[in-house]
């Protein structure tokens, strides 16, 4: 009776341990400004600015942190950059397994959804892009600054998930067996503008533009309800993987955020169009030509 006893508490002890270790998000992949406004003071909040520096100096959220995403979510060739790398960036941007990190750009969401797809990969959920571009909400609302924020630095710990990215073969053997969207603009998919030096896609792929998950307007930007997006991703089967890409793996991202959300199992091929394009060994389509 002591031995079970003890093991009863050793249950009890790891399952209040691991309650207690962030496996889920608890903020909203996609964020609300009331969300963040009712967050601001949290003492675990961090808050991402991906624009470029010189449109953080103009004007941010208050206590944000300037990670240009150009210059820091790809390498040379428009990759995902070195473990080391990521490990140091976010380290600097003061990231550790308690912090909830919110980002938001310039209202094409393509960065912060990036942002958020590295950071899922290197094993912290607890993130989300916020539903809006920068200041397109009531005055007041958010406190804005265009002082650099000073962040204390921490040791961010990554702990890989390699089910959420793809890699040219594993695309290339998904081909007639998962389903495969291409997430351009259908110029670039059906092949009459590229930016590699092959037109066309993924065979077999289908075409869901990232740009259908937002609704545009003069008063900026912003990411349709998940009721509406469920409707434009209705026909999609749930009982298959589904390979996202595009040309360099941010597009993607952000049908990744919308697909995860609305309960399909998504990964990102993070070479794309700009590595799938330029290599004349694997198969594509191009419309133009039929």
């Amino acid at each position: 009776m002591k031995c079970f006893k003890m093991l009863f508490v050793s249950i009890l002890l790891g399952s209040s341990l691991f309650a207690l270790t962030p496996t889920s998000s608890e903020v909203p992949a996609i964020v609300p400004v009331s969300w963040l406004e009712k967050n601001m003071k949290n003492e675990h909040l961090v808050i991402l600015d991906l624009r470029k520096y010189n449109e953080y100096k103009k004007g941010h959220i208050k206590g944000a942190f300037n990670m240009p995403a150009i210059k820091t979510l790809f390498d040379k060739k428009f990759m995902m950059p070195k473990l080391d790398l990521l490990q140091k960036l976010f380290s600097d941007a003061g990231i550790d397994s308690k912090s909830q990190v919110v980002a938001y750009g310039d209202g094409s969401f393509i960065w912060s959804a990036r942002l958020y797809w590295i950071l899922e990969i290197l094993g912290h959920n607890n993130v989300g892009i916020l539903n809006v571009g920068y200041n397109n909400w009531k005055e007041g609302t958010i406190a804005l600054s265009t002082s650099d924020s000073v962040i204390k630095k921490t040791n961010f710990i990554p702990r890989v998930d390699n089910t959420k990215i793809q890699t040219k073969l594993s695309t290339l053997m998904a081909i007639n067996k998962k389903t495969i969207i291409d997430g351009r603009k259908v110029a670039h998919y059906e092949g009459k503008e590229s930016l590699a030096k092959r037109f066309g896609h993924i065979p077999t792929a289908l075409n869901y533009a990232c740009t259908q998950n937002y609704q545009v307007s003069a008063n900026g930007n912003k990411m349709k309800d998940l009721k509406d997006l469920k409707v434009l991703y209705k026909d999609l089967p749930k009982d298959k993987e589904i390979i996202l890409y595009c040309d360099g793996g941010a597009e993607a991202a952000l049908n990744y955020i919308v697909l995860q959300e609305l309960g399909y199992k998504a990964s990102v091929y993070d070479g794309s169009w700009l590595e799938w394009g330029n290599d004349e060994s694997v198969p594509i389509e191009n419309m133009q030509k039929k």
